[in-house]
């Protein structure tokens, strides 16, 4: 509250209205190894409170960092239940090692589950953005640190909170636009004649080769799996007009498949259910919750429970010592999908490739369905279709099976010695004794049968793998803080030891005599089984210093040195250090005397960081990369003994990173928030392969050799716009971020990953494709451009071609997915008792590579469906269009005319609610009740239907699950 002087006089009755501090409770920053008010901070953090973070209908925490955190970006996470999303600070940090950011939970890094985390148990998520926010926490800081605090007991009565929710859930992003029966019919009928002509028959001859076949050719709809597939009443042979090529005017269909639709379920509900207890005392607090997570996704069999437990304590042992502890248990349970790839298990994949002339069910000749001896209909494996014969990728969501579960046990403990007697020179002491640990035992089962699908011809497959991971940290603080006049101080020293502990077991057999007993029990044929263990040590002293003179000048320092068990002893340590400071100019006397400009404060640091979190080529941890490393063959293999497969480099070292931010932080009114950063981060020693003469008999061993920038600008502005019984706040975030490769291998040298590059001088994963020059308008060839350079990179010569083997040898470099910027729009509203809250989300500018989009161009395939765009075809010399001439069997190239604009716009959040009023309240005995409405995903707005701009943060598209819009009603009650 602020301070407020009022004048008493005569008065018995004295009326004082409180007045809020606007934006007060936004002030206190968790920060590392303690906490902070915003503007006594030199670094760039960003804090999100629980009312933010209860507001989203989410599986992961983290997703609720979007859109409220300029210089973060997300990526969907998909509508995989329980799937977590990905997370970037301020651009991609490294090329092979991670980029994700560290976790901190309740003071202590977090090696646990994300989604193990129960949203409703966070009190507060800050994000240390730059080197003075995150150099303490030393090398695995490097990235940026997202803090998270949960919730504690206070010193009130015991109070109980009820919150129930409860919701459906669609798909966000809508389908592809693909061709429907018909004109997939006249498409393949078209193509095939097209075929024809290009082998020699002429116009007539291929008409009636393709309608009829011949001794030689078959007809179009033997092709496409024989007369059962004709999906028309009328017979193959006179369902395509001869001198038109369309479907005559009076077939109709005789069934209408959607395989999609057979794919989803109707009971897609999403509950949550979450119980707490907070009270104590003066000396002991606590708080217990309880929650329960059932989400079922939108196909069938996809799901994804989570029960969860917490026990929070606080507890003042003696005036001098204070102990406490966090600890928490979460179970959970998952049934997954195949979510990337081609592969017919695949259902993303299946369902949307699948020509719309297939039934997902056997029907007989009149389209109706055959039923068994139970009345159930009979799915259509397709033994004859040219496409995913055998296989039947709706039946495989019942009969195969994936399931994932997790036990995850995590705990903090501490200990503070803390005087507050007035013992010379000790009282300015704290001691501080932290311990957490986490851990988690997962066991991962696949099956699939051994009837149908992909593991028929070994008749079964199934696997299971078992995990065990546990890590804990240990660290002893000794703080001192003293205030003389003006001059504050606040310093601290400390030691941490962390330890990391990884098992695993993986076993696959073949061959099951039954269906459905998923257990490798029921299988005769062990293919592998294998054991491996991994651990991983880092031991620190880290120090830090902060003063301040009279809450204007601030100055910090902090120095951290780690010892990692990933590198060679020689190179295990690496020290790591950040300075910084800030000036409130607000509180300098010419400005004291200000109404309207209530804070002005200039900072800005630098540091230098480590990262050692580096990956193997399939994104597992590498913990050895200074060692060499040797292969077996399988016991049952055809290959037998032992190999060399790649060489040590003993001086493998720390990918470092140094870290500038400049930024101002205002505010005018008391209402009005403003600030803008700018940061330059520098990566070097990034490690990459080294390649070797192809004579050693080696590729190349790893080593420190590339250097990568990140730099750009985050904006934050935030205004109470109308305060009163009317309340309105409006936020707006806006961040851009620029990535350019300044060193690697060799001058010259250039790391290619088919439509990707690395190189000098460009964004790190820029597409690098051929260039189209367009159709042609003649002939209906897709035509490509071809530049000729000279040595130094300048064009020499422009020239078309038709022919793509010869422009693959001339790529070019055509973007990458790096927006141009990127932001969020936030609005809360209040009146009465009401609450309304609207989250928007966009981005602007960079591209997708969408291979999903492209792949529905391929008439490689019989029997795969066509994207709706195809219909825009050259037909006839003439015609300017934008695809090539339709013939059944060509391979559909990548070239840069598949890129598509990735910005989207997203109305991310929508959540309103009703608070019934106090005296209503206390009648019915409750402290507080709301209901609420929410929506997640409401609507995301891009440029091509069906492609989900957030998939990842490389510009790609799969065949996975997409994000799911969540509809929500819920009732929150305390009493």
């Amino acid at each position: 509250m602020k301070m407020q002087e009022v004048l008493i006089t005569n008065r018995t009755i004295i009326d004082v209205e409180l007045e809020i501090i606007p934006f007060e409770m936004e002030e206190v920053l968790v920060v590392a190894y303690g906490t902070t008010k915003k503007e006594y901070f030199t670094g760039s953090a960003e804090m999100v409170s629980s009312e933010n973070i209860e507001k989203r209908s989410i599986t992961s925490v983290i997703s609720a960092l979007e859109g409220y955190v300029p210089g973060v970006q997300t990526t969907s996470g998909g509508g995989q239940p329980g799937a977590n999303p990905s997370i970037s600070i301020r651009g991609i940090g490294s090329i092979n090692a991670s980029f994700a950011p560290l976790y901190v939970v309740d003071g202590i890094p977090y090696d646990g589950n994300i989604n193990a985390i129960n949203q409703d148990d966070v009190a507060s998520m800050s994000v240390l953005k730059d080197a003075s926010a995150s150099a303490l926490y030393g090398s695995r800081g490097a990235n940026g640190v997202i803090i998270i605090t949960t919730k504690r007991g206070t010193t009130k009565d015991p109070e109980i909170r009820l919150k129930a929710t409860y919701g459906t859930s669609s798909r966000a992003v809508d389908a592809y636009e693909t061709v429907d029966a018909k004109t997939y019919m006249e498409l393949f009928f078209e193509g095939y004649k097209n075929q024809l002509i290009d082998d020699g028959y002429s116009n007539s001859e291929a008409t009636t080769i393709a309608l009829n076949g011949n001794s030689t050719r078959e007809s179009y709809i033997e092709i496409l799996g024989g007369e059962q597939y004709n999906p028309y009443n009328v017979s193959s042979e006179s369902l395509i007009d001869p001198a038109t090529g369309k479907v005559v005017d009076n077939a109709t269909m005789k069934y209408q498949p959607n395989w999609f639709d057979e794919a989803t379920r109707d009971d897609n509900y999403r509950s949550d259910y979450q119980l707490s207890i907070v009270g104590g005392s003066e000396k002991s607090k606590y708080l217990i919750s309880l929650g329960y997570l059932d989400e079922k996704g939108i196909v069938s069999n996809s799901k994804f429970n989570r029960y969860t437990g917490r026990l929070n304590l606080d507890s003042d042992l003696k005036e001098w010592l204070k102990a406490g502890m966090s600890t928490s248990y979460a179970l959970t349970e998952q049934n997954y999908l195949t979510n990337s790839g081609t592969a017919y298990n695949n259902i993303w994949y299946s369902t949307l490739t699948m020509a719309p002339i297939y039934p997902v069910y056997e029907v007989n000749e009149s389209g109706e369905y055959i039923l068994d001896s139970e009345g159930k209909k009979i799915y259509d494996y397709g033994k004859t279709r040219p496409y995913s014969n055998n296989f039947n990728s709706i039946a495989t969501l019942y009969d195969d099976s994936k399931s994932l579960k997790f036990d995850n046990l995590s705990g903090r403990v501490f200990l503070t010695l803390d005087t507050q007697k007035d013992i010379p020179f000790i009282k300015y002491f704290q001691f501080d004794i932290n311990l957490g640990y986490d851990y988690y035992h997962g066991d991962r089962l696949e099956y699939y049968n051994p009837l149908h699908g992909d593991a028929s011809s070994v008749h079964g497959i199934g696997s299971k793998y078992a995990y065990r991971n546990l890590s804990y940290t240990f660290n002893q603080l000794l703080s001192f803080k003293k205030v003389t006049g003006n001059h504050h101080f606040d310093i601290l020293a400390g030691h941490e030891f962390y330890d990391n502990s990884f098992s695993s077991f993986v076993a696959e057999k073949q061959n099951y005599l039954y269906q459905g007993f998923p257990e490798l029990d029921g299988a005769a044929t062990t293919v592998y089984a294998g054991s491996s263990s991994d651990s991983y040590r880092i031991e620190s002293y880290l120090s830090r210093f902060n003063y301040d003179f009279a809450n204007a000048l601030f100055l910090s320092f902090s120095y951290r040195t780690d010892g990692s068990s990933r590198f060679n002893e020689d190179y295990r340590w690496g020290e790591f250090w950040s300075a910084g400071a800030s000036w409130r100019i607000s509180e300098a006397k010419f400005m004291k005397s200000s109404k309207w400009l209530t804070n002005l404060t200039l900072k800005a640091s630098y540091g230098s960081q480590g990262n050692d979190a580096l990956l193997n080529s399939d994104g597992s941890p590498n913990y050895y990369a200074w060692q060499s490393f040797y292969s077996l063959g399988w016991t049952n293999s055809s290959y037998g003994g032992v190999w060399l497969n790649s060489l040590e480099n003993k001086g493998v070292e720390w990918e470092k990173n140094q870290n500038l931010n400049i930024g101002i932080e205002s505010e005018f009114f008391e209402r009005v928030n403003f600030s803008a950063e700018y940061f330059y981060k520098t990566t070097s020693d990034l490690l990459l392969y080294r390649p070797m003469a192809t004579s050693t008999g080696f590729n190349g061993y790893w080593d420190n050799i590339g250097e990568m920038i990140n730099y750009g600008m985050d904006f934050d502005l935030s205004a109470q716009i109308i305060k009163g019984s009317f309340n309105w706040t409006f936020g707006t975030q806006l961040s851009y971020v620029r990535n350019e490769v300044t060193k690697l291998v060799n001058e010259g040298q250039e790391i290619i990953d088919g439509s990707y590059i690395i190189t000098i001088g460009e964004p790190i994963n820029s597409f690098y494709l051929p260039t189209s020059a367009g159709i042609d308008p003649l002939t209906g060839e897709q035509l490509y451009l071809i530049k000729e350079k000279d040595e130094n990179g300048n064009v020499i010569d422009e020239r078309i071609t038709n022919d793509y083997n010869e422009a693959a040898q001339y790529k070019e470099i055509q973007g990458s997915r790096i927006p141009d910027f990127y932001g969020s729009f936030t609005n809360s509203f209040s009146f009465k008792g009401f609450d309304l809250s609207v989250l928007l989300t966009y981005s602007v500018g960079g591209y997708v590579l969408d291979g999903v989009y492209s792949s529905l161009f391929s008439t490689r395939d019989a029997g795969t469906n066509y994207h709706e765009h195809i219909t825009r075809r050259w037909e006839e010399p003439g015609d300017v269009t934008d695809v090539p001439r339709l013939v059944l069997g060509q391979v559909n190239y990548t070239t840069d005319a598949r890129l598509v604009d990735a910005s989207y716009f997203a109305i991310k959040n929508i959540t309103l609610g009703y608070s019934l009023p106090e005296k209503l309240n206390k009648k019915i005995g409750m402290n507080t009740l709301r209901i609420f409405f929410t929506t997640d995903n409401l609507a995301i707005f891009s440029k091509l239907k069906g492609m989900d701009p957030q998939y990842n943060f490389f510009g790609g598209q799969n065949f996975s699950y997409i994000p799911l819009q969540v509809l929500s009603v819920g009732l929150d009650v305390k009493f």
